[in-house]
């Protein structure tokens, strides 16, 4: 198991040595971020100023289904579609071979149908769980969470499958949860670790910032300094 930790430090440090030689790799977070974003307006905007909407109503019902099954399908698109490119980027560094934005655009957008298609997937999912833990109440929520953790799990591994192999999205499916069940100890110490690791940054760049606020009183340059520097290296 500690061997386990210890290779979870060295992941971290091999990550940080891929952005550090290509900062570019950053931009797709925050693009797909600010890709969310522009969904969430896009999709929120037309139901400001409908009055007359009754969401008791069969019909209306319906269209927030409807609603909900495109929203989901388009979030969870640009979701899949970023951390393809992403994942295809990071194994291309790892194996040695140079690359950067382009080239992971470019493998996404080669694997653009199978994206779309487990796109479409993940979002009747969460549309079922959601109707799930709507319609059947407590139980209906129980039940909704044990499969939402279910799918989860069984979806850890799908979209780097969907990056380095020409599958499918049922194929990406079937080929995360066999890869789990293989590496089922190696994910959880893996991901223990890497936890830790970052729970541990972040506790200390908030002692740090406590340590100044404290130092420093409130109304001050310096106040406002020691808040700001703490959100840019959270950031």
């Amino acid at each position: 198991m500690f061997e386990r930790l210890v290779r979870s430090w060295s992941l971290i440090k091999g990550s940080a040595a891929v952005v550090r030689d290509n900062k570019s790799l950053l931009l797709f977070p925050i693009v797909s971020g600010f890709a969310t974003i522009v969904i969430f307006v896009s999709f929120l905007s037309p139901l400001l100023g409908v009055e007359d909407f009754d969401v008791a109503s069969s019909q209306d019902e319906a269209i927030v289904y409807v609603w909900l099954a495109l929203l989901y399908f388009a979030l969870y698109f640009v979701s899949i579609f970023f951390n393809t490119a992403l994942v295809s980027v990071a194994l291309l560094r790892l194996s040695g071979s140079p690359a950067g934005l382009g080239a992971g655009f470019a493998r996404a957008a080669g694997r653009l149908p199978a994206i779309l298609g487990y796109a479409l997937l993940a979002a009747s999912v969460g549309l079922l769980l959601r109707v799930i833990e709507e319609r059947v109440g407590w139980i209906g929520r129980i039940t909704a969470g044990i499969l939402g953790v279910t799918w989860t799990v069984a979806t850890f591994l799908a979209v780097p499958c969907l990056a380095a192999r020409d599958i499918g999205p049922l194929e990406a499916l079937s080929e995360s949860a066999k890869l789990l069940k293989q590496t089922w100890g190696e994910n959880i110490a893996g991901n223990v670790g890497i936890s830790f690791v970052f729970t541990l940054g972040y506790f200390l760049i908030i002692l740090g910032t406590i340590a100044l606020m404290v130092a420093v009183p409130a109304g001050q340059p310096g106040f406002l300094a020691a808040i700001a520097i703490a959100g840019i290296v959270v950031l």
